[in-house]
C-alpha cells in the first residue's frame, strides 16, 4: 500500500485539476466609485482633483486664445512721450491691483508690501489652501473661516476693481478725453447711419493739411504739442480734421477759453512769445484742416 487510508481515502493520492474552476473569473469590470457615493468625504486634491482643474484651465485657456486670434485688440494710441493727456490703465482683470497701490500705505517706501507682501500671501495662500484646510466638509456655511476669507478676499477685488474704474471715468470727463475705441465706435455708427439714410458718410482729414504753410511753424512754438504733439495726434485729442468738427470762431473760442480739462492756452502762448497775429494765423490753419482740403495747395493768406 502507497499511503495510509483515512475515511477510505488515500492521503498519497495524486489529485490533478483539469483548469481551475475553483476561483470564478470575475467577467464585471470593476470600477472605483465615485466620491458623491461617500457623503461628508472628499476627493484627494492631489491629484484627482488639481487633474481635473488643470483639463478645464487648458480647455479655458484654448478658447481664449481663440477669441484673441479670432478678435484681436485694437491697437492703442501711438507712443508720444511729449503727450501729457494720456492715461495709462492696465487691463480691467489687474484694476485692483492699480489700484491698491494707490494707497500711501502700499506704495512709496512700503512698495516692496504692495508688490510682494499682499500678493505673495494671496496667492500662497491659494496654493496652500489644500494643506491648511484639510477638513471633510464641503458645505460652505460649516467652513467659517475658509469661506470668510474668500468672500472678503472677492468684495476686495470688487471694490477696488470699482474705485480704479469709477476714477478713470471721472479723469475722462474732467480732461475732456474720449478714448481712441469709443471714438472708432462713435465714428463707424455714423457711418452705418448715413449708409443706411442713403447719405455719404462723413469723412474726415487723415492727415496734416497745408504741412508746408507758415503756420505749420507756429504750431510747433506753441503750447498745443505738448498735449496734441509734433504730429497732432496726440491721446488728449487729435487735432487732425479738427476743421471738420469745429469752425474758426469755435476753434478760437477754445483756444481762449479752452474746453473741458484744456485750459486757455491763448495768454499762455503770448507769454512764451507769439504774437497776437501768430495766433490768428496759427487759429486759422487749424481750421483749414478739413478733409476736402487734403491734397490742395495751401493758400497764399489766411
Amino acid at each position: 500500500m502507497a499511503g495510509s487510508h483515512h475515511n477510505g481515502k488515500d492521503n498519497n493520492e495524486k489529485i490533478v485539476y483539469v483548469g481551475d474552476s475553483r476561483v470564478p473569473k470575475p467577467t464585471k469590470v470593476h470600477t472605483p466609485l465615485d466620491y458623491s457615493a461617500f457623503p461628508g468625504k472628499s476627493e484627494a486634491f492631489i491629484p484627482n482633483f488639481l487633474l481635473k482643474e488643470w483639463m478645464v484651465g487648458c480647455v479655458a485657456l484654448v478658447g481664449v486664445l481663440v477669441l484673441v486670434v479670432s478678435h484681436p485688440a485694437p491697437l492703442g494710441y501711438p507712443a508720444d512721450p511729449t503727450n501729457t493727456g494720456f492715461i495709462p490703465m492696465p487691463d480691467w482683470y489687474f484694476l485692483f491691483m492699480y489700484q491698491l497701490l494707490k494707497y500711501p500705505y502700499m506704495s512709496d517706501q512700503f512698495i516692496v508690501l504692495g508688490t510682494v507682501g499682499i500678493p505673495g500671501l494671496a496667492f500662497g495662500g491659494l496654493l496652500l489652501a489644500p494643506f491648511l484646510d484639510r477638513s471633510p466638509e464641503r458645505r460652505f456655511y460649516r467652513r467659517p473661516v475658509t469661506s470668510a476669507m474668500m468672500l472678503l478676499s472677492l468684495a476686495a477685488i470688487v471694490y477696488l476693481t470699482n474705485v480704479s474704474w469709477t476714477h478713470y471715468q471721472h479723469e475722462l470727463e474732467v480732461n475732456g478725453i474720449v478714448p481712441e475705441h469709443i471714438e472708432r465706435e462713435e465714428k463707424m455708427r455714423e457711418e452705418r447711419e448715413a449708409i443706411k439714410n442713403g447719405e455719404e458718410p462723413p469723412k474726415e482729414a487723415e492727415s496734416v493739411v497745408f504741412a508746408d504753410d507758415p503756420a505749420a511753424e507756429i504750431y510747433q512754438k506753441a503750447t498745443c504739442i505738448q498735449c496734441h504733439g509734433t504730429d497732432m495726434r496726440g491721446a488728449a485729442a487729435s487735432l487732425i480734421g479738427i476743421g471738420d468738427k469745429y469752425t474758426e470762431e469755435e476753434i478760437a473760442d477754445i483756444v481762449h477759453n479752452g474746453k473741458g480739462g484744456m485750459m486757455p492756452q491763448y495768454d499762455a502762448n503770448i507769454e512764451q512769445g507769439l504774437t497776437a497775429e501768430e495766433m490768428d494765423a496759427l487759429i486759422a490753419w487749424l481750421a483749414l484742416q478739413k478733409a476736402e482740403n487734403e491734397g490742395k495747395e495751401a493758400p497764399a493768406a489766411h
